[in-house]
């Protein structure tokens, strides 16, 4: 097979990628932000893809601090648009394929139904806004393409709220958690396995779609869940987003229909609880 670049590999969906391409005896060359290829650098890049030739590179690469994004534009748009925008050109110069990983924030989310990949994306926030315009310019430029939006991302690696609530349950007594905002946790070696199914397959199918762990939780359920499964001791109290004010706005329903992946490359996707069980024992 040919070779696969990760970009964004010191993030966490690129540590579970390197850890699933090990597992499956996939060639992977795998890139943290900065360096030799810092996606900003179309120079730096371009020496990437002429070295290495990948056939298929996956981005991972994000500005993800969705507050601070508020306050900071155009960092937040360099990173998600414009650095999406020269690994296109670039896949495109050297034909090849990219997956590129999105979110369930291009959605405004005030409506409690399924969201489709055809449904209009209304972004909220600055980091959803900047994730959307990320997907767009890469849709412009390349039509060899996949767009994987997935939502409530954590895993063994990195920060995230898994490993957020652990830390604090065993430091505090009672914790209060929004209960209002409702989506679906994913695992991020779920996520990994999927794109790595992809590439693996003989499916052509390029587009857009949706992944997250199957079922429904709010952030409150979220926690609950850890606490459960840990066995980690705290009083939890469930409250409106109103009564923790940040500075971007969230999503209140996220929770996304992933008919059209799961019936197009033929996967089962785990239940969320099943995988957070799995990667609490891993932890």
């Amino acid at each position: 097979m040919s070779n696969i670049v990760v970009f964004g590999a010191s993030g966490q969906l690129g540590q579970c990628l390197k850890k699933v391409a090990e597992n499956r005896g996939l060639n992977g060359i795998f890139f943290p932000p900065e360096g030799e290829a810092d996606i900003l650098n179309i120079e730096l890049l371009k020496k990437v893809f002429e070295t290495y030739k990948p056939g298929w590179c996956i981005n991972c690469a994000a500005y993800t601090a969705v507050d601070k994004a508020e306050d900071d534009i155009d960092t937040a748009r360099k990173i998600n648009k414009t650095g999406a925008e020269n690994i296109a050109a670039l896949c495109k110069e050297y034909q090849s394929v990219l997956i590129h990983t999105s979110t369930d924030f291009v959605f405004k989310g005030n409506k409690p139904v399924l969201l489709t990949e055809e449904d209009v994306a209304e972004p909220a926030s600055i980091y959803g806004l900047t994730k959307l315009e990320g997907e767009q310019a890469v849709a412009m430029i390349l039509n060899d393409h996949y767009t994987l939006r997935t939502s409530w991302l954590y895993s063994e690696y990195g920060n995230n709220f898994v490993k957020t609530m652990l830390r604090l349950g065993a430091e505090r007594d009672e914790l209060k958690i929004v209960a209002d905002q409702v989506g679906t946790p994913t695992y991020g070696m779920d996520l990994a396995d999927c794109i790595l199914h992809i590439i693996s397959g003989d499916k052509i199918a390029y587009g857009t779609y949706h992944y997250s762990n199957e079922g429904v939780a709010s952030w409150y359920d979220f926690a609950k869940a850890i606490f459960d499964i840990s066995a980690t001791k705290v009083k939890t109290l469930p409250i409106k987003t109103s009564e923790y004010p940040v500075k971007a706005v969230r999503p209140a329903y996220s929770v996304m229909d992933k008919s059209k992946i799961k019936q197009t490359f033929d996967i089962e996707i785990p239940y969320w609880r099943d995988s957070l069980i799995t990667c609490i024992n891993n932890l």
